[in-house]
Formats: C-alpha cells, sequence, structure tokens
C-alpha cells in the first residue's frame, strides 16, 4: 500500500476508544402536553420545537413547485400522450436503484407505453450520463433520456445526446457546478434559483416530486378516466423511504415525512416484494422497522451489488412482482454483500497494517488522510474511507486503480468540513489536478492521475487544514445526558424508537453513563454480549438488569476480567426475542473502569 503519512498510528476500534462528550442543549421549545417531556427534550435539541415540525402526514410535504418541474411535467406529459420510448439512465448505488424503480414504476402507472432503464456498471463507464454511456443507451433508440439521481455534472453526455437528436431530462439532487448542462429540462433543488425548502431531497424523493407533478399535468389534460385510472403515487413511498435512508441525507421535516410513510407501508406489509425478501434474508422483523434498519440492512445488500457486479441486480430485485424471484433476488445480493464484508476487512486490514508500523499522535496526525493501495477494490474504497474516518476522525480519502494512468477516490469527511466545498476550492487553486469529482457535504467522489497523487495529498491536507479548527478535528459524541435506573424501561425504549425517524441530521438519541458489568463474553466473531447493572448519581447499582451488545468489539481488549464497572455511550432500545420484548442498550463506546 502506498500513502503519503509519514505518521500514523495504531489505535483501538472506534467502539473502544472512548470519545470527548459533549451534552446537548435543548432550546425552549412550545410542544404540547400530548408530547412527551422526554421528547420534548430531544427534539429541543435537534431543533424541533413544536408539534406541527413534528408531523409527518402527507399534508405536510412542500407543494411540488420546484424549479423545471413544470418543464419536465410538460415534456414527459407530451412523451406519454405520444407513446414516445422513454429510458432512465440511474445511478449504482441505493439511492440510485430506488431512483430508478420508482421513476419506471411511477411513468408506466401513469400511463407511458414505453419505459425501459439503463444503470453504467462502475467499472466500465463509471459515474452519470457520461458520452459513453450515451452511446449504449442510443442503442435502444429512445425518444427521452431521464437521468435520476446524476446528471447535474453530465454536460458532455447531455451534449453528446443532443447530437444523436435525443433530449435529457436531469432529476438530481447533488451539487451543481458552476455550470449547468444544456439538457431540456432540469429539476434540482440544489440549482440556482430554486426556491424549493427541501434542499435536502435524495435523487428518489427528486423523482417522486417529478411524478407528482406529471400526474398534476395529466390531470389537467384529462388523462385519467375510467378505463386509464390515476395513479396512487403513495404506493411508491416504500422506495422512496429506502433510498433517502440509505443515501444518509439529512431527515428535516420533509424527508421525514417521506420515511414516515414509507416505513409505515412496509410495516404493514404494504412494501415490494423485493423489499420484503431483503428484510427476510436480513433477518429482520417488517413490523418493526425502524430507518436504521434501512440503513443497515436494506441498503448494503442492495448497494454490494453495485460495488462489486451490476445494480441492476437489485434493481430487479425491487421491480418485480413475484415474491420467490424476490427471494432468491435478494439470496444472490445478500452473498454479494458478505462478499463485500470479507473484501472490506482485507482491505482495512491492509490499511491498519501500514499504519500500525508508524508513530502518530495528536502533534503529528494529518488534517486529511488519503490512502492508496493498487489491489483494492474500486467499490469498496468508499467503504473503507468511512471506517478510518471512524478510526481516526479525519477527513479520509481511500484510492484504488481505475486504469493504468488514473486512480479514482472515494472520500467521507467529519462534521465541519463539506467535502465537496474542499474539492471545489482544491480544483480552483490548482486547475488540471482533478479529472473529475462530485458528491455531498459528508461523502464525494474524485479521479485524478496517479502521477499526481502525491502533489493531491500535500493539497488536500492543506485544503482540510485551512478550513476545519483544531476542535473540529477532536473526536467528540453529543449525549443527550445520563438516564435514571428507572429510565431503563420498555415504555421509554418503545417510545424513542416510534418517535423517528432518526437519521443523519436528525440523530438518534445516545446517551452516557456508568454501569456495574455483571456478565461479559463474545457472541458471533466481535460482539460483546454484556449483563449490565445502572449506577445511580449516588452512585449505587440498582436492582435493574439489562442487556448490552457492541458491535465489532476489539477482542484483544475485551472481555475484560479486570473491569468491575464500564462507562457507555449507548442507544436505548427494545429487542425482542422468542415473543418477549426487553430493554437492550446498543453501545456505540465503552471504556473499562477498574479500582
Amino acid at each position: 500500500m502506498f500513502t503519503r503519512l509519514s505518521l500514523q498510528m495504531s489505535a483501538p476500534e472506534s467502539v473502544t476508544d472512548f470519545p470527548k462528550i459533549i451534552l446537548r442543549k435543548s432550546a425552549a421549545t412550545a410542544f404540547s402536553a400530548a408530547v412527551p417531556p422526554l421528547l420534548q427534550k430531544l427534539y429541543g435539541a435537534r431543533g424541533v420545537l413544536s408539534d406541527s415540525e413534528i408531523e409527518t402526514g402527507l399534508e405536510q410535504l412542500p407543494k411540488p413547485e420546484m424549479k423545471g418541474l413544470a418543464e419536465a411535467s410538460r415534456l414527459l406529459a407530451d412523451a406519454i400522450q405520444t407513446q414516445k420510448r422513454l429510458l432512465i439512465v440511474g445511478d449504482f448505488d441505493c439511492d440510485g436503484a430506488t431512483s430508478t424503480c420508482v421513476g419506471l414504476l411511477g411513468l408506466r402507472a401513469l400511463g407511458a407505453a414505453y419505459v425501459d432503464y439503463l444503470v453504467p456498471n462502475r467499472f466500465e463507464f463509471g459515474y452519470g450520463l457520461t458520452p459513453e454511456i450515451v452511446a449504449v443507451a442510443a442503442e435502444r433508440q429512445p425518444d427521452l433520456i431521464v437521468t435520476v439521481d446524476n446528471g447535474i455534472s453530465s454536460i458532455e453526455g447531455v451534449a453528446a445526446a443532443a447530437k444523436l437528436g435525443i433530449p435529457v431530462l436531469v432529476t438530481d439532487h447533488h451539487l451543481p457546478g458552476d455550470a449547468l448542462p444544456d439538457a431540456a429540462a432540469i429539476v434540482n433543488p440544489n440549482q440556482h434559483g430554486c426556491t424549493f425548502p427541501a434542499k435536502s431531497l435524495a435523487g428518489v424523493g427528486v423523482m417522486f416530486y417529478v411524478l407528482l407533478a406529471l400526474r398534476t399535468e395529466l390531470r389537467a389534460r384529462a388523462w385519467f378516466s375510467d378505463a386509464r385510472p390515476e395513479a396512487n403515487l403513495a404506493e411508491l413511498l416504500d422506495l422512496v423511504a429506502l433510498g433517502t435512508v440509505a443515501d444518509v441525507v439529512p431527515l428535516e421535516q420533509t424527508n421525514r415525512v417521506l420515511v414516515t410513510q414509507g416505513l409505515r407501508r412496509i410495516r404493514a406489509g404494504r412494501c415490494r416484494p423485493g423489499i420484503k425478501a431483503l428484510l427476510r434474508v436480513a433477518g429482520k422483523d417488517a413490523s418493526r422497522l425502524v430507518a436504521a434498519d434501512m440503513g443497515f440492512a436494506i441498503g448494503p445488500r442492495l448497494n454490494a451489488a453495485g460495488r462489486l457486479d451490476d445494480i441492476s441486480l437489485g434493481i430487479r430485485c425491487l421491480l418485480t412482482d413475484d415474491e420467490d424471484v424476490a427471494l432468491n433476488l435478494a439470496a444472490e445480493l445478500d452473498d454479494l454483500n458478505r462478499e463485500r464484508r470479507a473484501i472490506e476487512q482485507s482491505m482495512k486490514d491492509d490499511a491498519m497494517r501500514v499504519l500500525s508500523h508508524l508513530q502518530l499522535d495528536a502533534s503529528n496526525i494529518p488534517n486529511g488522510i488519503c490512502l492508496y493501495d493498487p489491489t483494492w477494490h474500486q467499490g469498496v474504497v468508499g467503504i473503507l474511507a468511512s471506517r478510518i474516518k471512524d478510526r481516526y476522525y479525519r477527513p479520509v480519502i481511500a484510492f484504488a486503480d481505475a486504469d493504468d494512468d488514473e486512480m479514482k477516490g472515494s472520500a467521507r469527511s467529519i462534521p465541519g468540513l463539506h467535502l465537496r466545498d474542499a474539492l471545489d476550492l482544491l480544483a480552483k487553486r490548482h486547475p488540471g489536478l482533478l479529472n473529475k469529482f462530485g458528491g455531498h457535504a459528508m461523502a464525494a467522489g474524485l479521479s485524478l492521475a496517479k502521477a499526481d497523487y502525491l502533489r493531491f495529498v500535500d493539497a488536500f491536507d492543506a485544503i482540510v487544514a485551512e478550513l476545519t479548527t483544531e476542535e473540529q478535528l477532536t473526536a467528540a459524541v453529543h449525549s443527550d445526558g445520563e438516564l435514571q435506573p428507572e429510565d431503563f424501561s420498555i415504555e421509554h425504549a418503545e417510545l424513542l424508537r416510534s418517535a423517528g425517524p432518526w437519521g443523519q441530521n436528525f440523530p438518534e438519541p445516545k446517551f452516557h453513563g456508568c454501569f456495574r458489568l455483571v456478565q461479559q463474553r463474545i457472541v458471533g466473531e466481535r460482539h460483546l454480549k454484556m449483563v449490565l447493572a445502572p449506577i445511580s448519581a449516588a452512585g449505587d447499582a440498582g436492582q435493574h438488569i439489562i442487556d448490552a451488545i457492541a458491535f465489532n468489539i476489539d477482542t484483544a481488549q475485551w472481555p475484560n476480567p479486570q473491569a468491575e464497572q464500564v462507562k457507555l455511550i449507548y442507544k436505548l432500545d427494545s429487542n425482542l426475542f422468542r415473543e418477549r420484548l426487553s430493554v437492550q442498550l446498543l453501545v456505540d463506546h465503552i471504556q473499562a473502569l477498574t479500582d
């Protein structure tokens, strides 16, 4: 492995690396008495201050008045009424897969006679509507290309389509660059001049809004009749919720509405057979599904197809109406996810082996970490970057070979550094250094010449140093405080489960405190199962006995027979086992306390 870090360290697993605790402070709220005091405190600490802000009915969605929607709906309505051939070009992650499915199913439900999809294989064509993928698309002779979850930076691809006489409708949510593609219409809440309030929609949310506007346009044209009934687009909300959670976009109110409505459909069993099948292979109970399950159980299995093979496998799973077919495809996706995890672990071991040979402390840790190994898998470097970021609390970019001359990197950030803005500034300071880049605040992708790697490493470190403070580069966890022994109840645990959906920028409640360690043992390969007794403010261990689990623990340190007490940062949850509900703590960080 090749890295420009002459300064690196060995460190414990993130779950054992106890961070600084920052206590969340709740703002003054105006909730009614119907909202329990605990939730008032938690909501207030997340900037949600009144009953209306926690409403998640569909009536809370902003009206479909996004810039470009009127043009897009007219373009699509004309195409549907004249039976033109529509081709959806998606992205190769979970948001792209769900966006593709929502577009395909929605357009068909609204009367489109000819709709197909094409998703670039990331290893052959890269991201977005490139000229190369346009050439492949042209073989299907589409009359209109519709991009989902991509396209805002596809200037050359849209131009290539125009040369072939194929108009392009761009639907995207990624941040635009200085120039926009010359498309027939662009729908993106983040484009300049768009006043739509919900800027954090995922790609699937943008496509859902396009369908809402299209239905309104077709309604005005008297398109629907007894023979052609109006589509119920709410039937797509299970897919919208899945893509929204998996893309880790901020869960402001609009996204919370979309996710809540989708979760309700899934819990009630009114969802796509593919989602049911993915939950089954993941061992999840659909009736108790929470947002985190979509992010950690369903999303990774769909993403595994795009990372290792072809996301079309995941799309087929989500599109099929046959439950047996869905289960077979879900099993294939589960196998791919197991393979992905094995590759990821091998790559992480490679990275940590190199890092552990070097000495790194607070005085010389780099501001931004870059890692590269020619043997690494291009589809898994993003997950590796995330793992290293969690370990060292620094922005990380992991690189793999794209071809003989070019490398591709996947970047993950920490709170306080907007990755895409940082890469944009770097590109302006060093013209020609980056071949391509794009992304969000917390995740981004880029490519550059291998010969420029060392120059990029220095430039990235300097940019991160300029844009961050020492405090932002210090590992810290926000806590909602300490719970008392009487708070560890099923009622409180179930209240927190139902109070979400929790997610990005609307984080699931975390608490901290000390516990007497009654039992400890390893389950699975690397999970620490514990039995705990809460310690009250007076320092006494209560009578309550609570189960707890810490995933992916450092087995060199745990179990720890010397530890009589532990300090934890944890989530309060409930566990259903053999039809019995019990309180369970999900431990994020653990520190042994010994006499």
